[in-house]
Formats: structure tokens, sequence, C-alpha cells
């Protein structure tokens, strides 16, 4: 896992990364050379391994794959030195054969431009990927206001890093406000409803004196962002907290999203939570929807989780028993702890196939007192 300032991603795919523009692995780089290395000694010693040097002719279609274009001409290069010098006694091949191997080299370091022009390509729109990530999701502080915080975020889309999960914890005049959330969807389609979704919190947690009135902004946006789309389905579950000032208790409005997670002595159980209908149908402004007070101790943890965590199934169909299993990871750091919950899915292997995000929401511990 990768974590900065409080938020962390998931990096399952970079080890493929490379047939995606990234940095090839070392392995990949020494293997042409290695294998010119080897055809050669191996020619030298005994006599029986001069018929080897077809093999060669690989040689430039594996330099495509970790060389530029420079790299894959001296490497095809070599390989007709290789197949010419009678010291290697590989000069076995006719005039075809060698025509052949020509031939592949130069058409080798023609495929290494290409696709040196496609890597710098998938680098800038990596790059500008990443770019939209921090402008729609920036990484957490560890602590807003007095509130210490951990996120985790994984797109379920391959290739992409923001997908249909939103959080935000801010701090206003109505103290610490938080929130997650998750659209209809996911993926890049999702990314348009997840902007306007928090630019609507973001100020609605500066004007709104009461959290109720921030979900019904929210189910606002929502509503008028679909109105001039037809057959428009577009929702949202989100669950909004409010810290008090001192951070010892916390409000939650829940809005279709899963309940929030207290962590309370080592031991996990869910937070009782009014139901109320998911943003964006238009009944959160007629109906508002009921909070609920929950009282928190100094070393308690609220664990907030999107349905990538709630919905994971195992090979039995089983649901990932989140709450269960956070009790069994309570001594963990709070800065880790969306980490290990991550390790833990994956290593009971859990199938986790829509956006999974988490945030893990600590109030400021007393001096001198440090957190289990």
């Amino acid at each position: 896992m990768r974590s900065v300032r409080g938020w962390s991603s998931r990096r399952g795919r970079e080890d493929r990364g490379w047939l995606r523009g990234a940095p090839p692995p070392w392995w990949v780089r020494a293997l042409p050379v290695l294998l010119l290395v080897a055809v050669s000694l191996a020619a030298r010693v005994t006599s029986h391994a001069r018929d080897l040097g077809f093999l060669l002719g690989a040689i430039p279609p594996l330099a495509v794959l970790s060389y530029g274009p420079w790299g894959t001409a001296v490497l095809g290069g070599l390989v007709v030195l290789a197949l010419n010098l009678p010291a290697t006694e590989l000069n076995r091949p006719g005039n075809t054969d060698l025509l052949t191997i020509v031939f592949v080299s130069l058409l080798s370091v023609f495929v290494s431009f290409v696709r040196s022009r496609r890597d710098a390509q998938l680098n800038t729109e990596h790059a500008i990927g990443e770019a939209v990530q921090r402008a729609v999701l920036p990484p957490l502080p560890e602590h807003v206001g007095p509130v210490g915080c951990a996120a985790f975020y994984r797109a379920a889309q391959d290739g992409t890093l923001v997908g249909g999960d939103f959080f935000d914890v801010r701090d206003g005049p109505y103290g610490v406000r938080a929130v997650m959330g998750d659209v209809q969807g996911h993926g890049l389609a999702a990314v348009t409803t997840v902007v306007s979704l928090l630019g609507a919190f973001r100020e609605a947690a500066l004007d709104q004196p009461e959290l109720e009135r921030v979900a019904a902004r929210m189910d606002r946006r929502l509503s008028v962002d679909s109105a001039g789309v037809r057959h428009a389905e577009l929702f949202a579950t989100a669950l909004l907290l409010e810290f008090s000032g001192d951070a010892r208790t916390v409000r939650v409005v829940a809005c279709g999203h899963p309940p929030p997670v207290l962590l309370h002595e080592g031991q996990a159980r869910e937070v009782t939570v009014p139901p109320c209908p998911p943003l964006g149908i238009g009944l959160v402004g007629v109906d508002p929807p009921k909070e609920v007070t929950v009282t928190l101790a100094p070393r308690d943890r609220l664990l907030v989780a999107s349905d990538g965590f709630w919905e994971a199934r195992n090979a039995s169909d089983a649901f990932y028993p989140l709450p269960e299993r956070l009790t069994e990871l309570a001594g963990t750091d709070p800065a880790e702890l969306p980490d290990a919950v991550w390790a833990d899915l994956t290593r009971l292997a859990y199938d986790v196939r829509d956006d999974a995000s988490m945030l893990v929401l600590t109030p400021a511990p007393p001096l001198h007192s440090p957190l289990p």
C-alpha cells in the first residue's frame, strides 16, 4: 500500500503496470542481454550449441519490451555481429536467414519507436489522471481539527484512479463534518456526479447549521443534475457525520448508506442509524433524515466504509464480516487500520467487485495517553 498523509491506494495492479507504460522489471530489461551472452558462451564451450544461433533472432523482439529505439538497434546490431564473428562459431546461417534476422531487427526498432511514443502518451494521461484524483479527492491531512483521519480508496475499474465512491472531511463553523458516499455506477462515468456531490457538500458544510440540511442540499444537487436527462436514474448513498468541538460526540445521518462501525474498548459494533432514502430521488428535502448522536471516548475509532467492503464475497458467497474482523484488528494503529482491513480482506480471498473506500476517524486523544 501507498500512504500519503492519510490517503491510501491499492498497488495490486503495479506488477503488470509496465505493460501500460511504466518502467519494466529489471529481469525484463536484462533478458535480451542474458540471452545473447548465454548463446555466445554456450557456442564457445561446446560444439553442440553451435546450432543455437537461431535463438538470437528473438533478442530484437524481446528488446522492444523494455528498450527504446536506440537500445533495440544496438542489440539488433550485436546479434548480427555475433552471427558473423568467427570467434563465436555461430556463423552458420545462410544469406536468407541472416537477411531475415536483419529485417526482424529493423522491424523491432520501428515497433520500439511506436511503443516509446505510446508510452509517453500513457505517462502523460496517467499524470493527468493523478491530477484529477488530487483535485476530486485530495489526500486527507492527518488531522482535521480535533479529528484524526485515515483513508483508503480503490477504484473498481481497472486503469482508473477515481470511481463512484467519494469522501471528504472539512472543518467549519459548525464543527468537523465528514461525508462518505457512493454514486450509481462506478468508473469514469460516475466522476461527474462525484464532483457535483463533493462541491455541494463542501459548500453546504460551511453554510448549513443543521446536518440534515447538508444532506438536503446534496439531494437537490443530484435532482437538478438529472432534471434535464431523459430516463435519468441518478442517485447516490451518503453518510454524513458532524463532530462536536471537542470531538466527544458525533452526529450521524445516513441516506441509504451502510452505518458506521464504532470501535470501543476493543469491540466493534454497528451504529444504529434511522434509515433514509438515497440522495437524488427527491425525498430527503420532503422528509428530512433522522440523525443520531453517538458519544465517543478518547480511544474510540469510527470507521465508515463503502459497499466495496460490506459486499465483498468469498467462495461460499458469504459477505465479508466487517465488524467481526474489526474486532480482531482493534489493536492496529488508527493510521494503519484501513490498509490492515484491506490486507485482511484480500488474505481471506474475498472478491471485491465495486469501488472500495474507507474512512477511519479518531477523536484527538488527551495528552500523554497514547492510542492502543
